[in-house]
């Protein structure tokens, strides 16, 4: 937070206390952080200064944080007696860093041939800003303990009287007034700090600061078109004018605070100016840049403006004080102080607290606008995700009765499609083995056709009503101990046949101690899973190739392994390889017919046992498919 307290004055003082006010800064400058530029009238004796600057005192600071310039005269019957401590200077004293950019401008003329200490100088005359707060409280404590009686006893003895007297009490003064404008910014600050309701910060800060300047009335004018919406919970109980939200593009805004300093004063809560006061007026402007406007007596300000001067005598407002606030860069409203009756000198210390106040309303909106933001934003996401939510729960109730009514279609047809592939198949088997001579060489081949592809597609729609019942959730296992040995011994001679036709080297690799072959699991499904898993193996290993089944025991899990020397699959194609219908790609597809539903059934009946299946493969070189099964309760379904 920034502060430019109204400590600045101009008085004649003894030597001994400027010298002990240069004292003072010098001790300060100490204190600041960042660099720091001290200069005293030492630095004019190695150059040919003008006759104005002779007999001239000064101690300058300059910085980011704290800058002030301390400045002397001598009169001319004091020139030659200078070092006297009972010399008198005129002394002038402040903190306006514009005060203290033109003296720096001064000096800068004088050391014009000094290329070095002209860029220092103006260098140290850019980064000029108003006093950090902190480092303005620490010099007024310093000041304070100086202007002590019981600290100056020796100062007190140098003075008059009367002269003494009036610089401490115009001192204190200014130090009261400093630290109760301090305690009433930090009363601001920390409304703002504690609430986001934007309408009590209003409401507070005015009645605070209208009470400490003791004014007739404080007002925020809110402009069309400030996206922070206000609403003030005082009554107008005057008959003025009060525009609906939607006519304030035609009025430009109206006042949405008022605090008062008596109930005599007339309110103007609410009221909008309709005429006088445009968005194209120089004030206008002025307000924009952040400036605040001084207006001490109406009557002189706005001689020239009938219109506006109307305005104000009507609304009983003798002196006005504006301070703009800015919000994002752009006017949201004005912060405006009335003298109703009479008219009023605005000093500096009044326009730095309105201005500061101004701010804090600016951080209080940038705040309130973040919450409504951060509100609206979260309102509107919880409102996707409930109509996010709505539509899965749609989509997952359509896809569930959709998977419902596939299983239902797929059992119901397949059963009806079972009865005349039974006869398909048992009449073509019966023609099959009918004496040679009975039927002709060619008839036997087309027999031999219809009975292959009625196998071929009993076996699919048998994959299918498996598939179906196990998602359904209505395929139980029968569990029961058997051999693994036999298993896989029973596995191999029915296949064995298969793989001599195809020239396949099938092979049984049995790793299972006799003492832990017999294991417990539903023997049907593990004899559906090595199937399928085989005769996947032969049916994509090339002639010449070798398919071998392997098996042995890990604690309590049955392993079986299936690896052949067959075409292998592409990585690309790996995370498909369990998924329903899923082929090869051309040009195998063509080769080898399928119909994706093996390893996909092998997978549900791998789970269903609560086992996991995993795969290897390279392209060209052959895959290894692993099957773990872990030993199954007779109670598990």
């Amino acid at each position: 937070m920034l502060s430019s307290p109204d400590l600045s004055f101009s008085q004649n003082l003894p030597l001994v206390v400027f010298n002990q006010l240069g004292e003072l800064l010098q001790q300060m400058a100490q204190s600041v952080e960042n660099s720091v530029l001290v200069l005293t009238e030492a630095v004019l004796a190695r150059i040919l200064i003008p006759e104005e600057w002779q007999g001239q005192r000064f101690i300058l600071v300059v910085s980011e944080q704290f800058s002030a310039l301390l400045l002397g005269t001598l009169a001319e019957e004091e020139q030659e007696t200078e070092e006297n401590p009972h010399s008198v200077l005129s002394t002038n004293f402040t903190f306006n860093s514009e005060a203290i950019a033109s003296f720096v401008g001064k000096l800068k003329g004088l050391f014009a041939s000094d290329s070095d200490t002209h860029q220092s100088l103006e260098y140290y005359s850019q980064i000029l800003r108003p006093n950090d707060a902190r480092l303005q409280s620490q010099f007024t404590l310093l000041l304070l303990e100086y202007l002590l009686p019981q600290k100056n006893v020796e100062v007190a003895e140098n003075l008059s009287r009367n002269q003494g007297e009036h610089f401490c009490q115009a001192i204190e003064l200014a130090l009261q007034k400093q630290i109760s404008q301090e305690r009433l910014l930090n009363q601001v600050t920390t409304q703002i700090r504690k609430s986001l309701d934007l309408p009590v910060i209003m409401a507070t800060a005015i009645a605070q600061v209208c009470d400490f300047l003791k004014l007739d009335r404080l007002v925020i004018y809110k402009f069309q078109g400030s996206r922070v919406n206000t609403q003030n919970s005082t009554v107008n109980e005057q008959n003025h004018f009060q525009p609906p939200i939607q006519d304030w593009q035609k009025y430009g805004g109206c006042i949405v605070y008022e605090a008062k300093a008596t109930d005599a004063i007339t309110s103007v809560l609410h009221y909008a100016e309709t005429n006088c006061f445009t968005r194209h007026s120089a004030c206008w402007d002025k307000y924009r840049q952040g400036f605040t406007l001084v207006v001490e007596d109406v009557e002189k300000t706005y001689a020239l403006e009938e219109c506006l001067l109307n305005f104000l005598r009507a609304n009983h407002i003798r002196a006005k004080l504006v301070a703009p606030i800015i919000f994002e860069e752009k006017l949201w409203g004005l912060l405006i102080a009335h003298q109703c009756y009479s008219p009023r000198q605005w000093n500096e210390h009044e326009r730095n607290l309105l201005t500061s106040i101004a701010e804090q309303l600016a951080i209080a909106i940038h705040q309130s606008e973040l919450m409504r933001s951060l509100t609206q934003e979260k309102q509107t996401l919880e409102q996707r995700v409930l109509e996010r939510t709505m539509a899965l729960r749609d989509a997952l109730l359509a896809a569930e009765a959709a998977s419902r009514l596939r299983n239902e279609f797929l059992a119901t047809i397949s059963h009806e499609l079972l009865t005349p592939l039974t006869y398909v198949i048992g009449m073509s088997s019966t023609l099959l083995r009918w004496p040679i001579g009975e039927l002709s060489q060619r008839q036997r081949d087309y027999l031999q056709t219809i009975h292959d592809s009625g196998e071929h597609l009993l076996e699919m729609i048998n994959d299918i009503l498996d598939l179906s019942q196990i998602e359904a959730g209505k395929t139980a296992l029968n569990i029961n101990e058997f051999s693994l040995a036999q298993m896989a011994e029973n596995a191999i001679a029915a296949l064995i046949d298969k793989a001599n036709n195809q020239q396949v080297n099938l092979k049984l690799d049995l790793q299972i101690d006799p003492r832990r072959d017999r294991f417990s699991a539903d023997a049907e499904r593990i004899e559906q899973i090595l199937w399928n898993l085989l005769t996947n193996a032969i049916k994509f290993t090339p002639e010449g190739g070798s398919v071998t089944l392997r098996i042995w025991v890990e604690d309590h899990t049955a392993v079986f392994q299936v690896e052949d020397t067959g075409i292998g699959i592409s990585e690309e194609q790996l995370p498909l390889m369990f998924e329903k219908f899923q082929q090869l790609d051309t040009p195998y597809r063509r080769r080898y017919e399928g119909t994706g539903l093996g390893l996909a059934l092998t997978k549900q009946l791998v789970e269903l046992h609560r086992g996991r299946i995993e795969v290897e493969s390279t392209v060209g070189i052959g895959s290894i498919f692993t099957v773990w099964i872990p030993t199954q309760s007779a109670k598990v379904l």
